[in-house]
């Protein structure tokens, strides 16, 4: 049975995103080929990938370069630096594109920023991105997981070891 991975803020190509949230590599080179190498180690072929947004700072031939060694079939929902087109997403090889959050399996809500309101009677749980390593938000509450790179050693977490954390909090 494949199994279903999530993942945010890759910022493939991003020399910035270095210094902006403090990840440990020395070029963006090296950020790629570690995440690269990251995913791989986990996501087979047959697994899901649901990438919660801010993909690549790469033209379409390196962006297509990328997705093309990452292991999975692979579903976007566009987070606030995915501005092109859902077509330029597809042809640089990602299964599904959205521009909008989506409900998975009736219960998760996948989207690229965290939720701007819930309370206890929210029949939802939020996986998101776009916070990176910001400390006000939590990686895992009762609610929520934030599945940007940098809260899980830039690699894609799975779906199951969020639902096992969860009922930890």
């Amino acid at each position: 049975m494949k199994k279903v991975f999530l993942t945010a803020d890759t910022h493939f190509g991003h020399t910035n995103i270095i210094k902006y949230e403090n990840r440990p590599f020395m070029t963006v080179e090296l950020m790629d080929a570690a995440m690269i190498k990251n995913w791989n180690k986990v996501v087979s072929n047959d697994d899901l990938v649901l990438h919660c947004g801010d993909v690549s700072f790469y033209n379409k031939e390196k962006t297509t370069e990328i997705i093309s060694q990452l292991n999975g079939k692979k579903v976007l929902v566009k987070g606030n630096h995915d501005q092109r087109n859902n077509q330029w997403w597809l042809d640089v090889g990602f299964d599904e594109v959205s521009n909008y959050p989506i409900v998975y399996k009736e219960w998760l809500v996948i989207q690229h920023e965290p939720p701007t309101y819930m309370n206890e009677a929210t029949p939802y749980f939020y996986i998101y991105g776009h916070v990176h390593g910001t400390d006000m938000y939590k990686t895992i509450t009762k609610q929520t997981a934030c599945v940007s790179v940098e809260r899980w050693d830039y690699t894609p977490v799975e779906l199951d070891k969020i639902i096992e954390l969860v009922k930890l909090v």
